[in-house]
């Protein structure tokens, strides 16, 4: 059985920013989805990101169209977040004014099988709904997260420390911050979300949650999540790409 889906991606500048350092990357065709959430000011975190997404893409894309399975593309991934790593570096380079510049990225691949592979560093985010439930699938590469993880702040104290935009891991940062890298399953009627702290910064899970159940279109979806995170406030760059698994999946036909 192979799975069939939907997709569509939207970003907005935001109430505040005068620039969209955010990128994202729907390419539905081949299962490839993609934000990353740029920094650096002056317009580097605009390049960083769109460096990252270029080279995140095209190795994706190139593994897809060779014929790549699962496991192989999980190693496609690391890979190319190495190759998006090295080309931020060498801008920097070649580019002195942009130093200090870097970029978020969570990647994720859908598989023949049924599985995705999923890269990711940063605080950008990636969010599983399967049966209604909401469940956030990466973890936040973030001072606070790990104040949370080792007992030092709740959750929800987090949300509202004054250093919850400070990254512990991003490209461009340290060549030696890792990634982490995920797999998982795909059912039929799940939805898959990749999103900016732009959009997790204004909204909680819960209401991420209940605009994700509506029974509307993919795109109005996003607009309603970029309209509540804007009403809230907007202070950040809002990017989120929205994937819905179809109930309809195509049966392979196999030769006796």
């Amino acid at each position: 059985m192979k799975l069939r889906w939907q997709a569509a991606g939207a970003t907005h500048v935001g109430r505040v920013r005068r620039g969209n350092e955010d990128s994202l990357l729907v390419d539905a065709e081949r299962g490839i989805f993609l934000v990353a959430d740029g920094m650096g000011g002056h317009a580097a975190g605009e390049i960083a990101s769109m460096l990252a997404t270029d080279a995140v893409g095209t190795l994706l894309r190139e593994g897809i169209d060779q014929g790549l399975q699962a496991d192989a593309l999980l190693e496609r991934m690391v890979e190319a977040l190495k190759l998006a790593d090295a080309a931020i570096e060498r801008h920097v380079l070649e580019n002195p004014s942009t130093r200090g510049m870097g970029t978020t990225v969570t990647a994720v691949v859908l598989c023949a099988d049924g599985t995705y592979r999923l890269g990711h560093i940063g605080d950008s985010r990636a969010y599983l709904m399967r049966n209604g439930e909401l469940t956030q699938i990466t973890r936040d590469h973030t001072w606070v997260q790990r104040e949370v993880d080792e007992g030092r702040l709740t959750a929800q104290g987090a949300r509202r420390h004054r250093l919850s935009h400070i990254l512990t891991r991003a490209l461009g940062a340290d060549s030696t911050d890792e990634p982490d890298v995920l797999s998982g399953t795909l059912l039929p009627g799940d939805r898959l979300l990749l999103c900016t702290d732009g959009l997790t910064g204004m909204l909680t899970d819960r209401m991420i949650a209940k605009v994700l159940r509506l029974e509307i279109r993919l795109e109005d979806r996003l607009a309603e999540l970029i309209r509540q995170a804007n009403e809230r406030g907007g202070r950040d760059n809002v990017t989120a790409v929205l994937v819905e698994i179809l109930e309809e999946a195509v049966e392979e036909r196999r030769l006796d």
